[in-house]
């Protein structure tokens, strides 16, 4: 089961990140299952309902180049909705053996914040609903859980429907 904590052990690059500006957080530590790496497991595992757990995804647009998407961990991009938000006409995901040079992060520990550059993110407005969602730490078995508006606010993001219905 996840451990609470004020202070990590060790801290991430997307803490030290969220830390310098003077953003209040949590983080969740849990067991990785190298053979479940999905965000409903990660839900299950830090006891936070899977809507709250926001799973990071990479993807390139036709004409936008690469850019961020923020989503429950439950849920499935809509590739148009996605376009649409990132100003394209058409987006897909990037392949996931490009994933750690785009972005410096392997899969399961794929964080909005703190990325080699900074992307365009886009936060599916259903985080709106919380005060507090779940996002990677930047590695494997941590999770950061911060307001959605500072998310947004640390990633120059933009809230949008993102999500199939």
């Amino acid at each position: 089961m996840a451990k609470k904590k004020n202070e990590a052990s060790v801290k991430t690059n997307v803490m030290r990140i969220v830390e310098s500006a003077g953003i209040p957080f949590q983080t969740r530590e849990y067991e990785v299952n190298e053979e479940d790496l999905s965000g409903v497991h990660v839900a299950q595992m830090i006891g936070m309902p899977c809507e709250q757990v926001f799973k990071t995804l990479v993807l390139r647009g036709e004409k936008t180049g690469y850019f961020v998407c923020c989503i429950p961990v439950d849920m499935e991009l809509d590739l148009k909705k996605v376009a649409k938000a990132a100003g394209d006409k058409k987006a897909e995901m990037i392949p996931m053996k490009d994933l750690l040079s785009v972005t410096g992060y392997i899969r399961g520990g794929c964080s909005p914040i703190g990325m080699k550059k900074k992307f365009p993110t886009y936060l599916d407005e259903t985080a709106q609903l919380f005060e507090e969602i779940a996002v990677s730490a930047g590695k494997r078995g941590e999770q950061i859980l911060i307001h959605p508006d500072a998310l947004t606010e640390l990633t120059d993001g933009k809230y949008a429907d993102l999500i199939r219905e």
